[in-house]
């Protein structure tokens, strides 16, 4: 039940006459509602606070610069969630809140896509429940969540025993169809009717969450769910901001500079570990 539309053509958001009740706006969050990967972000504040390795962070980088680049690569990412785990294995959960609210202050407010947030705004105000529905862990969702003023968010669960993280995982990574899942769970809850329902993604991996509303939009969408979207009739909506060419082009190589930068750091490390 995709409603029909063309790229960067319509808003994608709530009608002035939209229904409020029994509807929800469902929206991932990693590069849809904030830039990049969060993960990397909050490693990047785990890093500051002495909780992350130098190495760490050279992982999490080059698994950013290639979601830049090319868009989500399941492999990786469950690599870096698997290794996200085990970094806060030992950590209270009470201590990772408390970080948690820290890092939103310094960090990922100011990446929050603002034409995503006003799509966000738009849902609330037409009366409409609004999740975040992601496979980072469930506590950043929640914790965006509650700072955007969402109902709530739906996430990957690290399982914790009393109060403090095991490094293991509780259930399946919500990813892919675990996400459509989980949403046709929650509808059932609540009494949302998905027919009347909107979803919000960027990658190949939120098509089963798109199929499954009434009103899918693609938000800077990776090319294959951009194929995807332009072949059954999805809007797809650019909040990355409009470039040239050329401006592209300078863009895709100072990320692949990056890259190179990162790998080069890791030669050397290498390089003095072996002459030690």
């Amino acid at each position: 039940m995709a409603e029909t539309g063309t790229e960067d053509a319509a808003p994608g958001g709530p009608g002035p006459d939209a229904p409020a009740g029994g509807v929800a706006a469902f929206f991932d969050l990693d590069n849809t509602l904030i830039r990049g990967a969060s993960p990397f972000h909050l490693a990047v504040g785990l890093r500051a606070r002495g909780m992350v390795s130098l190495r760490d962070i050279l992982e999490f980088g080059l698994v950013q610069a290639r979601y830049q680049l090319f868009g989500e690569n399941r492999r990786q990412i469950d690599r870096v969630r698997s290794r996200a785990l085990s970094l806060v294995a030992g950590h209270s959960v009470a201590e990772m809140a408390a970080i948690g609210e820290e890092i939103w202050d310094e960090v990922l407010s100011l990446r929050i896509f603002p034409d995503t947030h006003t799509l966000l705004t738009e849902h609330l105000a037409a009366g409409h429940e609004v999740w975040i529905i992601s496979a980072s862990p469930v506590e950043i969702g929640r914790l965006i969540a509650a700072r955007l003023g969402a109902t709530g968010a739906l996430g990957t669960v690290a399982e914790h025993v009393d109060g403090f993280y095991t490094g293991r995982m509780l259930g399946d990574l919500l990813h892919g169809a675990a996400k459509e899942t989980a949403v046709r769970t929650l509808a059932a809850e609540r009494g949302l009717d998905l027919s009347r329902c909107y979803a919000y993604g960027d990658s190949a991996n939120d098509t089963a969450i798109l199929s499954a509303v009434g009103h899918p939009v693609a938000i800077n969408p990776d090319a294959r769910l951009r194929r995807r979207a332009r072949k059954v009739g999805w809007p797809v909506r650019e909040f990355r901001g409009r470039r040239s060419a050329a401006t592209r082009r300078g863009v895709r190589a100072a990320s692949w500079a990056g890259g190179a930068w990162v790998l080069g750091v890791v030669a050397r490390a290498v390089r003095r570990a072996l002459r030690g």
